[in-house]
């Protein structure tokens, strides 16, 4: 049995990228000042960080039906016996929902995992998810454990500036100019289901130091410690075209945490048309006990 895996490129996987692993990728659409634009088609980080830069209204959009089920047919045409489809987090958009809907038609063929996942650790799952369809686990088997994992992951967000924030209605102007005289750096966090506030602080270097001790809290109290000899979950930096910034994070969290791997990827443009440039994550998943070698 031949099983594909699909997912959407806020997980950070880019359509070529996905191509040269054996992964099909369905590009995120956004509206640009009223104008669709799709991510990895006609749309790249550096010119979405234009049109940010230069004011413009963007804001987020959902795959349309007939796109997610043409990418399905496509994918069968190709010879494939079932698919999982691993879109975003269905606390963050309707597209997951929506995705569950359409499969019904396709009589247990199409699997969608609701795995609260977006960016690194829905990078993550799309890997694993990879790695058991080589071990011939079918799409409902693949399903199960991904869901089972669902909540054994952890995102910690900085932004830079509270005007994306503000400018959504996540933040009063008020308080974003009080933030901005007393340089408050906010933390989010993702937990599964949404994006939540954290904590908040003052610079750049306690808002690292806050995120890191969250990771390793979350480490010894949920994810069973950190073993270098036998890490037991895989941590990842990303960021909002801050990549010096992911860099030297990336350095401190080793040091943190001696022997890792450190993944760094930019975040998705679903996350940061809201929260802007210049933020800064963590990141961890479990590894998952299937997947390991």
């Amino acid at each position: 049995m031949r099983v594909a895996v699909l997912t959407d490129t806020n997980s950070g996987i880019t359509i070529d990228d996905g191509r040269k692993d054996g992964i099909y990728v369905l590009p995120m659409p956004f509206i640009v000042n009223d104008k669709e634009y799709l991510d990895c088609i006609n749309l790249s980080h550096e010119e979405f960080y234009t049109f940010l830069s230069q004011g413009a209204a963007v804001t987020t959009s959902q795959p349309a039906a007939g796109d997610v089920i043409s990418m399905w047919d496509r994918i069968f045409d190709e010879g494939y016996d079932e698919i999982v489809y691993i879109p975003m987090s269905s606390g963050l958009s309707g597209s997951c929902a929506n995705a569950i809907i359409y499969a019904s038609d396709y009589d247990g063929k199409v699997q969608v995992v609701n795995n609260q996942r977006i960016s690194v650790t829905q990078r993550q799952s799309v890997l694993d998810a990879a790695k058991l369809a080589a071990k011939g686990l079918s799409a409902s088997e693949i399903k199960g454990i991904l869901e089972r994992v669902k909540f054994e992951s952890s995102i910690y967000i900085t932004v830079d500036t509270l005007d994306y924030l503000k400018k959504g209605g996540r933040v009063t102007p008020a308080g974003a100019a009080l933030a901005k005289i007393l340089n408050l750096k906010p933390i989010l966090s993702i937990q599964g289901e949404k994006l939540d506030a954290f904590s908040k602080c003052r610079g750049i270097k306690q808002a690292k130091t806050i995120m890191l001790n969250a990771i390793k809290k979350d480490i010894d109290t949920r994810f069973g410690g950190y073993d270098p000899a036998s890490p037991s979950v895989w941590l990842a930096v990303a960021h909002s075209n801050n990549l010096e910034a992911a860099k030297e994070f990336a350095d401190e969290i080793m040091a943190a945490f001696p022997g890792c791997d450190i993944y760094i990827d930019s975040l998705p443009l679903s996350i940061s048309c809201h929260i802007g440039p210049g933020s800064l994550a963590i990141a961890c998943s479990k590894i998952v006990p299937e997947c390991s070698d």
